[in-house]
């Protein structure tokens, strides 16, 4: 692990409101991967663990990560490879010998846009074909910055990927099979975004990680400035129909938020408090019907444990309705995942 047991272990709580029944819409499963501060091995132990420690985890969404692509046959069905090993770990969940909750109930898995649309076709059939009944939709990273201080997507996207010929050309293609799309992009890409948005209102958009506020290299000690034209953005991106919110992946080493560094991890309450004002605002703007609460592990234990992070968003939910905590924690998820 690259946070050991012993760092995690130097903060433990008890679980808020153990009963509250939680779909994970998002989180990823890989073998030898990650980056300095993830768990490089995050297999079916490893999420059968934090799913069972404590808070009613019910079902989870996978979403791509590079992992498991085939090693040989066509390059554009590849990609395959990650929902074929995923779909095995599911179907291990679905037996019901290792407890109720469903990992993996829905996939989000990829595909090669930037081919265009022949070949994106192709490897969408094989996808859902590999999925069993579970395949829900396609990520393709744009995450783009202009200094060599911020990280791209795995793919190296172009800066201008959501609206190039071959992107689009090949987005068509989700529509008539019922596909979502998952936007992960940093914050100052997020008009873009919502260009595509306009472009494609009969595709479900979800937009990951609150579009991505960036907080280091040139984004560095500017965190008001950064949410401010985070906030105008999103204003905008809200009021598509067709967009929906995830809420979560805020504490990645891109944020800048810099738990990483800290001699020990944060507290629920002190990671709901340093970014509250992501989620109430994304809550205010897209409502609860459209956002859902995330745990983007194992990325996001880069701050701390899975018990942790649902305590946290449970403490910012503190004084929300029965109805308004069932969509955020539950409901929307698996409306949107169709689980």
């Amino acid at each position: 692990m690259a946070h050991t047991d012993k760092w995690l272990s130097l903060h433990e709580e008890e679980v808020i409101e153990p009963d509250l029944p939680i779909c994970d819409p998002h989180h990823h499963l890989w073998h030898e991967h990650g980056g300095r501060f993830v768990e490089p091995t995050y297999l079916f132990e490893q999420i059968h663990r934090d799913v069972n420690s404590g808070h009613n985890i019910v079902s989870t969404v996978f979403i791509e990560c590079g992992a498991m692509f085939k090693g040989t046959g066509p390059e554009h069905l590849k990609c395959v490879g990650e929902t074929e090993f995923v779909n095995g770990i599911a179907a291990m969940s679905a037996s019901g010998r290792y407890g109720d909750c469903r990992i993996a109930a829905g996939i989000v898995g990829t595909a090669p846009f930037l081919l265009g649309g022949k070949l994106t076709a192709e490897a969408l059939d094989a996808q859902i074909n590999a999925g069993g009944g579970r395949f829900r939709g396609i990520r393709l990273g744009a995450t783009w910055d202009a200094s060599n201080d911020v990280p791209n997507a795995r793919i190296n996207p172009p800066a201008d990927m959501y609206s190039t010929s071959k992107f689009r050309e090949a987005f068509r293609e989700l529509a008539p099979r019922g596909l979502s799309f998952e936007g992960w992009c940093y914050h100052p890409q997020i008009p873009e975004l919502t260009a595509l948005a306009d472009a494609f209102p009969d595709v479900t958009i979800i937009l990951d990680h609150f579009g991505g506020p960036l907080g280091i290299g040139p984004y560095a000690g500017k965190e008001d400035e950064v949410f401010s034209n985070w906030k105008i953005s999103i204003t905008e991106l809200a009021k598509r129909p067709n967009v929906m919110a995830k809420l979560g992946g805020l504490v990645m080493e891109v944020n800048g938020f810099g738990w990483e560094r800290e001699p020990k991890p944060p507290s629920s309450q002190q990671l709901m408090e340093r970014t509250r004002r992501y989620y109430e605002t994304t809550i205010g703007l897209f409502g609860v019907e459209r956002c859902m609460f995330e745990s983007n592990f194992p990325v996001d234990m880069i701050a701390g444990t899975y018990r942790t992070l649902w305590n946290s968003f449970k403490r910012l939910t503190a004084d929300y309705s029965g109805d308004e905590k069932a969509a955020l924690f539950h409901d929307t998820a698996t409306r949107v995942y169709r689980i």
